[in-house]
């Protein structure tokens, strides 16, 4: 029995050794997932090091979420200049991604333990996060650090006042909108206490217009969200209302369509992958002057130059467009378990509902004309951006930093006095 036992342990010992051998091949093979972290990290290589740093920013996604954490490395770049930062992540192609032309050190960690081991030899201080990927918690377990949630756009999604923000120290919010919501929405959660204002890199790059700047009669945008993962956070419109509403901008002939579709569309939902699909198909067909853009081929921020109009659905896309002050329409969501936070954009500006798509270019032409819009707009972008927004956003966040590490400091050292030791 106990050789029999003894073959039994082999075979299975091979076969795991045989499988670890095939996956890791496949990591390091061109057809592994872009949705699933490569976890190819730098342990090894690592077991000794510490980090010279003293900002963490720790982003676990894989390669299909870069795009959340691309338009915050210009602020990082500029916090780097006076507290040093490093990237943590754990997917080798995101790492090489970020890392080029960056001052800072981008690394990746596969193992928790590698990341005590290094934390424990560091001097790091602050942590912040770009988004709620559950492996954040792997990180968030050091209390030697304070956490702060930076985000990766604001919006009037239920989300954005998510539960998920307590497990973080500070809420660096885009402006006033953000922390009213998170305070209507939350229950024992000071926002007051927790949140400051910093507001978002996003729209570093969409200035103001001139007064009385001429709005034209230009592209339409359509720039949809993607479906969610649950029903809660069902915005996209790409399923109930993209096609139609695409092919009768097209058919009106009045303005050309740029449709740029979110980069997750089609990752949880077949059907919503077949409908961006058809909506590119019709753009394809029509030519001219009507394009898909990807966010691989340019910034969110150039994409909107090129537009006089945006039609979007319940997501920070809105906030991004607004300092544009170009007219907007929001789509109608279409999951009727969809969850919204409206801090005022949605009863400012049109809506469009899914049976009514085909109205699309009158409801665009109506907001051209309408000059009264534009005063509308100006106020939501006082409401929903940082008071610092545009010329002393770099300065305030690295400002704010600067207080949360040095209140970081105090606390610290209190803790110490008392006998705490460790990460």
């Amino acid at each position: 029995m106990d050789t029999v036992n003894g073959v039994r342990r082999l075979l299975l010992t091979l076969r795991r050794r045989a499988q670890s051998a095939v996956l890791r091949r496949l990591r390091r093979s061109r057809f592994f997932p872009r949705t699933i972290p490569d976890r190819r990290g730098e342990d090894l290589a690592m077991a000794t090091a510490r980090f010279d740093a003293t900002v963490m920013v720790y982003f676990p996604g894989a390669l299909d979420t870069t795009y959340q954490i691309t338009p915050w490395l210009p602020t990082f770049e500029a916090l780097h200049r006076v507290h040093r930062v490093v990237i943590v992540c754990q997917d080798s192609r995101v790492a090489e991604q970020l890392g080029r032309g960056s001052s800072f050190p981008v690394v990746t960690i596969a193992r928790y333990g590698t990341l005590d081991g290094i934390l424990s030899r560091s001097e790091v201080k602050l942590a912040l996060y770009v988004s709620h990927l559950p492996r954040n918690f792997e990180a968030l377990r050091f209390g030697s650090l304070v956490h702060a949630y930076i985000g990766h756009g604001d919006s009037d999604k239920g989300v954005s006042a998510s539960n998920q923000l307590k497990a973080y120290d500070f809420v660096f919010a885009p402006g006033q909108a953000a922390v009213d919501r998170i305070e209507r929405r939350l229950m024992r959660f000071d926002a007051a206490a927790h949140c400051r204002i910093v507001g978002q890199p996003l729209t570093l790059s969409a200035p103001l217009p001139a007064e009385g700047e001429a709005t034209g009669s230009g592209a339409v945008l359509y720039a949809p969200t993607w479906e969610g993962a649950q029903p809660s956070v069902a915005y996209s419109s790409v399923l109930a209302q993209g096609e139609r509403l695409v092919r009768g901008l097209i058919a009106d002939g009045r303005f050309p369509v740029l449709y740029r579709p979110h980069p997750l569309i089609g990752v949880t939902s077949p059907a919503y992958a077949v409908a961006d699909r058809a909506i590119r198909e019709a753009i394809a067909a029509a030519g001219g002057p009507h394009r898909v853009i990807s966010a691989d081929d340019e910034a969110l921020e150039s994409t909107f130059a090129r537009a006089s109009a945006l039609i979007c659905d319940v997501s920070a896309v809105a906030t991004a467009w607004l300092p544009s002050l170009k007219p907007i329409v929001v789509t109608a969501s279409a999951g009727p378990g969809a969850v919204s936070a409206d801090s005022g954009m949605l009863s400012a500006v049109p809506r469009l509902p899914a049976d009514e798509a085909d109205r699309a270019a009158d409801l665009v032409a109506g907001e051209m004309r309408d000059e009264e819009g534009r005063g509308r707009r100006q106020q939501l972008v006082a409401y929903y951006l940082s008071p610092y927004w545009p010329d002393g956003l770099t300065d305030r966040f690295v400002a704010v930093c600067d207080e949360v590490i040095a209140e970081r400091d105090v606390l610290r050292g209190r803790l110490v006095e008392q006998g705490a030791t460790g990460v």
